[in-house]
């Protein structure tokens, strides 16, 4: 029987309610975890056969309830419990929390005892309710990899118990929750590797989880800046690629192609939060995503506006990646021999393709064709993703100009 519509999103927007109603009643986040998924399975198999059952929320939660008893029952090293838990009644569902539960279960995955790779795939797992195969395919790994992960993860976290960090805690566990979110958006706005520019399911499910915490903590400005960020960068998605996959680049895109909803959604977020929160590094970013996207042309770029921006940015938040964004914004504003000098200044950048991707751009823009393409070509040579070495090797081609 075909599944009923937006069934498997049903599934992965219940999922964390389930895990963190389970983790109450019985708490150890791990094998809490592990029921949930044995019950998610259950309810791909069956719901499709049945139909939707008239409360899959409470559907779901018993029959994870009635899993974690039989873990219980079931662990040999407490088998000498065992006629106690055969004693448990499952329990009734719990209703809807009065509270949202999102906050607690990301912090949980942001733990500082994991690693990144781990909370990547520990978030996409249990907050964003996506299978191992799932999260494979969108980070470009063996699903094997990912489980071993998930896997380790929740060895680390045996014993940890659902609930809210200490306050000392949690301004560095929302930071790395934030963080999380920005990599996975990132990785699926432009894919390091592979045959695509961008990663749909990536950018979604991380634009979805960042609503989720914007709607948990409305006044935390970051958390809104980064919404704001995603929204108004993968507005540009329609417009990114041509038909033949070859990536477009910014000033080459077909504007009336950007998602202009998105778009007002995002200034209208970026808008508030600045005049009203603690100014950060996201808010930045989306601030200088903004003035992209008001400019109706190429052309009608703010240039001095972004330049602005990264030098706040830099002083806020130094990196050598803003700094190498912040050459072409120079560039625009003072000439590309300025644009180029200050970029033989940036230090730990000089393996990365996009310092010679940016490198050609400038030669270009100087009126030196002929070193602009040999960057270019090196360029394509050290990139990962198909669609951008399309692109850069046209740039390389004979005759080609800014």
């Amino acid at each position: 029987m075909t599944p009923p519509p937006g069934f498997e999103q049903l599934l992965r927007d219940l999922a964390p309610q389930v895990l963190t109603a389970v983790c109450r009643r019985f708490g150890d986040f791990a094998l809490c975890e592990d029921a949930v998924q044995e019950a998610l399975l259950s309810a791909a198999v069956k719901w499709p056969e049945q139909g939707l059952p008239d409360n899959p929320r409470s559907w779901l939660i018993t029959a994870a309830a009635r899993r974690r008893i039989d873990i219980e029952r079931s662990d040999s090293a407490r088998r000498q419990r065992e006629h106690t838990a055969a004693g448990l009644a499952v329990p009734r569902p719990e209703p809807a929390p009065a509270e949202d539960d999102t906050l607690t279960l990301l912090m949980l995955c942001c733990h500082p005892a994991l690693g990144r790779p781990s909370q990547l795939a520990l978030t996409l797992r249990a907050v964003g309710g996506l299978t191992a195969a799932e999260i494979g395919r969108a980070l470009l790994v063996p699903e094997k990899t990912v489980s071993q992960r998930i896997s380790r993860a929740k060895k680390r976290l045996s014993g940890a118990r659902f609930r809210m960090p200490p306050p000392g805690e949690r301004a560095e566990r929302m930071a790395a929750v934030l963080q999380v979110l920005y990599l996975i958006f990132t990785e699926g706005h432009t894919a390091s590797s592979g045959t695509a520019v961008n990663r749909v399911e990536l950018t979604a499910e991380a634009i979805r989880l960042t609503r989720q915490l914007h709607a948990r903590v409305p006044d935390d400005g970051e958390a809104a800046g980064l919404l704001a960020l995603m929204l108004l960068s993968d507005a540009r998605r329609p417009a990114r690629t041509r038909p033949d996959g070859t990536a477009v680049p910014l000033a080459e895109q077909d504007r009336s192609r950007w998602d202009s909803a998105a778009i007002a959604e995002g200034l209208d977020l970026i808008g508030k939060t600045l005049v009203t929160a603690q100014l950060g590094p996201y808010q930045l970013q989306a601030a200088i995503a903004a003035v992209h996207d008001e400019a109706a042309r190429a052309e009608d770029t703010d240039w001095p506006q972004i330049l602005a921006l990264y030098d706040l940015l830099l002083a806020l938040a130094p990196s050598p990646v803003a700094a190498l964004n912040r050459i072409v914004p120079v560039a625009m504003v003072h000439g590309a021999r300025e644009g180029l000098r200050q970029l033989d200044e940036i230090a730990g950048t000089a393996e990365h393709h996009r310092v010679d991707v940016v490198r050609a751009h400038l030669l270009d823009l100087a009126g030196e064709p002929g070193q602009a393409r040999a960057y270019y070509r090196s360029a394509a040579q050290k990139t990962l993703s198909v669609p951008e070495r399309k692109y850069l090797e046209s740039r390389a081609a004979p005759g080609k100009s800014p």
